[in-house]
């Protein structure tokens, strides 16, 4: 290895411990988030069928930041970029505490949306990690920086437990930590060198795919579609846990526990799915994650006892590691530096569009469309099937396609 790629070698690790820390500390606020939004909507809101509202907005802050925060990235840097995304975790955190405070659900909703964009920001820390890397380095700097996600696992629900009860105010302490998270952890990006796209390269709008050049490449395409489904599918299920653990006579603190286990098994197969995706290739490494988003249902509608849902989300959680880190590394080696602005941006606003949608469909089939909390639950996990068939077929049409060139 020359001198100048040993350089960039260590500047593109330098780079992915950042990001790595990122994640384990900044990252640590979204499970806090997820463990509790939806308790507090449950005491909020007017309609129960309502409760898992404030995630959906949240991701809906996330999809509709997504696109505009990846081009400012392109324009002004990633530093730049994940600043402002934990300003507005901060400021988010803030109007969801003033919720809290005067019992508003409204005003919790929009500190959710606000949330949002510092959701979307902790997303492009894995497409940061593979800036400077290699493509050798590639896959492993996105496992990485996804492993960070282990200590947020631990933070994060631990928080929640100290948290929840520690103001006059349920939950309103949780919130208040969220807000000292952003503040202190944004200082971590002073350590970024990841240097902006070229001067020719934001001056050139045009340089490289359109947009609709982008959306007809078949790799592109099947990526995208198995991210969201990973993505989505998860979030259906983990939106509800909460409130299935509790509605079967649980405390918080069991959801805690549940949510703690889910995120472990989300980001400790991180540590080796780069290097499986590596001997295996990718598109293998994907279905192996769609078959245990399977499993996971399966497990979850045997029963309601905690060993169900701590089983079903430990595999909930591996599922999706090895769904959206493939997906994502199938995305990164399609496009070049010049289109990363474009499709990064589109690819993120479609996944968290289908998180969304997810979110939403979550609390209505868990509250509303059963006769009790069993019932509803079951319906959450059954409604995984098609979206899995079809996030199967994608792979299976992709593969087809490239035995017949």
């Amino acid at each position: 290895m020359s001198t100048a790629s040993l350089s960039d070698h260590r500047r593109a690790k330098r780079n992915v411990w950042v990001l790595v820390a990122a994640q384990a500390i900044l990252g640590a606020q979204m499970p806090m988030i997820f463990t509790v939004a939806g308790l507090a909507g449950q005491t909020l809101a007017s309609n129960i069928c309502w409760a898992t509202l404030p995630i959906s907005m949240a991701v809906l802050g996330s999809m509709l930041s997504a696109t505009p925060l990846s081009s400012f990235m392109q324009r002004y840097g990633r530093r730049a970029g994940f600043v402002l995304g934990t300003l507005f975790g901060a400021a988010g955190a803030a109007v969801g505490a003033l919720g809290l405070l005067y019992a508003s659900f409204e005003l919790f909703l929009l500190g959710s949306l606000l949330t949002g964009t510092y959701m979307s920001a902790q997303g492009f820390y894995r497409f940061a990690a593979t800036d400077t890397a290699s493509d050798a380095f590639k896959p492993k700097a996105i496992s990485y920086v996804m492993a960070g996600g282990l200590i947020s696992a631990i933070i994060g629900p631990q928080l929640v437990k100290v948290t929840t009860e520690s103001m006059y105010v349920p939950f309103l302490g949780t919130y208040l930590g969220v807000i000292a998270l952003n503040l202190v952890g944004m200082f971590l990006f002073t350590l970024l060198d990841i240097p902006r796209a070229p001067v020719a390269e934001r001056n050139a709008p045009i340089a490289g795919r359109s947009r609709g050049e982008l959306l007809r490449d078949p790799v592109i395409v099947v990526a995208i579609i198995c991210a969201t489904v990973s993505y989505a599918l998860m979030n259906l299920v983990m939106t509800s846990t909460p409130l299935a653990v509790v509605g079967c006579g649980f405390e918080t603190a069991h959801a805690a526990d549940i949510v703690s286990a889910h995120v472990l098994a989300m980001y400790a197969p991180s540590f080796f799915t780069g290097h499986l995706i590596a001997r295996f290739g990718v598109e293998k490494i994907v279905a192996a994650g769609l078959v245990i988003l399977a499993g996971a249902g399966a497990v979850a509608m045997m029963g309601v006892e905690l060993e169900h849902f701590f089983v079903a989300l430990v595999l909930l959680g591996i599922g999706w590691n090895f769904g959206f880190i493939g997906g994502t590394t199938m995305l990164a080696k399609s496009h070049n530096a010049a289109e990363r602005g474009r499709i990064q941006g589109i690819n993120d606003a479609v996944v968290f569009g289908g998180v969304t949608i997810a979110s939403l469909g979550s609390g209505q089939l868990m509250n509303c469309s059963g006769s009790d909390v069993q019932t509803g639950w079951q319906l959450v996990n059954l409604a995984m099937m098609p979206f899995l068939v079809l996030a199967g077929g994608a792979l299976i049409w992709l593969a087809l396609r490239a035995k017949e060139a």
